[in-house]
């Protein structure tokens, strides 16, 4: 079993909510992906020891383990031209804040609808624009994962360090 994208996205929104109870339809209208890939994601992540034995909650060591050190290798990262979109990686919550701002435009997923124009950065699957959209928490963890497959050492140091104590 391989993990595949939506499998992190997933997961990701597991550690945002941490206690939150759920359901495959639920996660499903959430992440804009069928139930169907929320039961294959949910395996393959068991499978892979992404997920707590209880298959209800993600196990945070490992995802952490997997974030940092395998998923831009696993996902790398894809750049477009400029676009417009959702802000991301270094130019969005939570690491905006604590990153001067450069001379470059920022970083955005690809959207039609999003509010900056920028240069592009592909998600690492095409449902988290809106699925970001819809839950602050998540946004914040994916544009986080965003900075480490794309950032400069001081960012990723950055995001490793707000990811630990989000998952902690």
């Amino acid at each position: 079993m391989t993990v595949r994208s939506q499998d992190t996205l997933l997961l990701l929104r597991l550690a945002a909510h941490p206690s939150a109870r759920w359901t495959y339809a639920q996660l499903a209208t959430e992440l804009g992906i069928s139930v169907s890939q929320v039961h294959a994601a949910l395996a393959r992540a068991k499978h892979a020891g992404l997920l707590r034995p209880d298959g209800k909650s993600p196990n945070t060591g490992s995802l952490a383990e997997f974030i940092v050190h395998g998923l831009r290798y696993v996902f790398p990262a894809e750049r477009r031209g400029l676009t417009r979109g959702f802000p991301t990686a270094g130019s969005a919550p939570p690491l905006v804040s604590k990153l001067a701002r450069g001379d470059g435009p920022p970083i955005v997923w690809p959207d039609p609808n999003g509010p900056v124009r920028g240069e592009g950065l592909l998600p690492i699957h095409p449902a988290v624009p809106a699925a970001a959209r819809r839950d602050a928490r998540l946004y914040e963890l994916v544009a986080l994962v965003d900075a480490l497959r794309i950032g400069r050492a001081r960012e990723r140091k950055l995001a490793i360090d707000e990811l630990k104590r989000r998952f902690s």
